[in-house]
């Protein structure tokens, strides 16, 4: 009685362990690229299929091989397991081609039955993903049935997801079913498959419902924690998405403001000077064409610079000789990326709000810089500043302002800074601090 307490807990520890192993080799295989991607997948050609039956042979037929070669590492021996999830995850191609590699090992080592049985439960493993209600069930599997029975049978109408997961169950077990039924067979002492299975005469009967219950958790943890990567990475994508058509929609009301903006000065002007007019009709043209070539969030800053210059050379129109515009830019930062149309809507703030009510005009200044491995950018002028009371709002209602702080914070996160200094009768100035980008792509690649 002693003897086989003793057996009863040492086949605990190695039913723990097993689970452990099943944990460490499904947390591992999540961090490779290619297998993330594959997993992403749920409609696959035959040759992600059979790199997948590939990827899972190589893990598993390893653990076999593992045991044959340790005696006592009974643990790592997952063929069983690895064989139905690769048919689940996979279909039929991945299952039996991933059961007949991973059964090589044992094979070799005169576990004669050990390629049937897992290129079956391979196999077996295809079915149950083919009969699923949709494919992302297979990742919602759970062993806790009790309130799947209940609604089984209290709402009929949805019983299929109910069903298929004690299907599911019922197929584990019968796997395990099968090795130990087969681990009875074998020639001079040697069983025609390994087995966890209690090896005296009369098992305790929790040693052998422990062996089940660590083979339907050996399948069901994997599945789990390659299900929590895939909505990790579902919302990655759909975060990012979100950023994207965020980031247009506010592209796309630039556009528009700047427009109406221009159209009033070309108004002002058809009376009072029909020439001048054509002339800025003619370089709003020239704008438009090259806002409808833009495609792209990012622009070089000599783009952008060049952008400016082009709207400026229409409000010089109506401003004449007083509207001055200087540049201080490091030749460093000319061809550093900064978002499209971030500079615009500030130049267009100073000629708006700042010089316009001047009536000697007055100078825009736009200065560049590296510091720190950032790109600083400054827009300034000399107009008649930003009342203090307009200051506290500025980011919420002004639509240049607001607009460009909330693409910065689309693209950057925290990471970049946008404040705004001004005093009333001496100017404003707006200053952007920004990743250097291209320092950043470069070290990606």
């Amino acid at each position: 009685m002693f003897h086989k307490a003793v057996m009863v807990d040492n086949n605990a520890v190695v039913l723990l362990v097993k689970l452990a192993v099943a944990a460490s080799l499904a947390s591992i295989m999540a961090r490779f690229g290619a297998f993330q991607k594959i997993l992403m997948r749920e409609q696959r050609t035959l040759h992600q299929r059979l790199k997948l039956a590939l990827g899972f042979s190589g893990i598993f037929a390893a653990g076999v091989g593992t045991r044959l070669l340790l005696k006592s590492y009974r643990a790592v021996d997952l063929g069983l397991e690895g064989s139905l999830i690769a048919g689940v995850v996979g279909g039929y191609v991945s299952g039996m081609v991933s059961g007949i590699l991973i059964s090589l090992p044992a094979m070799f080592a005169g576990e004669y039955l050990t390629m049937p049985l897992f290129a079956g439960v391979g196999v077996l493993g295809g079915l149950l993903r083919a009969c699923a209600p949709e494919p992302e069930e297979v990742w919602r599997f759970s062993p806790l049935l009790d309130f799947r029975l209940y609604r089984l049978f209290r709402r009929w109408s949805d019983h299929r997801r109910p069903l298929f997961h004690l299907i599911f169950l019922t197929a584990i077990v019968f796997a395990e079913f099968l090795r130990f039924s087969l681990s009875k067979i074998g020639t001079a002492g040697k069983p025609a498959v390994f087995s966890l299975h209690p090896v005296w005469d009369t098992p305790h009967p929790f040693s052998q419902i422990g062996v089940y219950l660590a083979t339907l958790f050996c399948v069901t943890v994997p599945l789990k924690i390659w299900n929590n990567m895939r909505t990790e990475q579902k919302l990655e994508s759909q975060k990012r998405l979100l950023s994207e058509a965020r980031l247009a929609a506010l592209t796309s009301q630039i556009n528009p403001h700047f427009l109406f903006n221009t159209l009033n000065t070309v108004s002002s002007l058809i009376r009072i000077n029909p020439e001048q007019a054509r002339v800025v009709v003619l370089k709003l043209s020239n704008i438009l064409r090259s806002l409808l070539r833009k495609h792209d969030n990012l622009t070089t800053l000599r783009d952008e610079l060049a952008f400016i210059e082009d709207y400026l050379s229409i409000e010089m129109v109506r401003f004449g000789d007083s509207l001055r515009f200087v540049k201080e830019v490091d030749p460093d930062t000319l061809d550093r990326l900064v978002p499209s149309m971030v500079l615009q809507p500030l130049v267009e703030n100073s000629l708006r709000h700042g010089l316009s009510s001047k009536l000697n005009g007055g100078t825009i200044r736009i200065h560049s810089h590296l510091e720190g491995g950032r790109l600083h950018l400054i827009v300034e002028d000399d107009g008649a500043g930003i009342p203090e009371a307009a200051m506290a709002k500025l980011f919420e209602q002004g639509i240049g302002i607001s607009n460009v702080n909330e693409r910065l914070k689309v693209m950057f996160g925290n990471d970049y800074k946008m404040w705004i200094d001004s005093k009333p009768g001496e100017g404003a100035r707006t200053r952007i601090e920004i990743p250097d980008l291209q320092t950043n792509v470069a070290a990606a690649s």
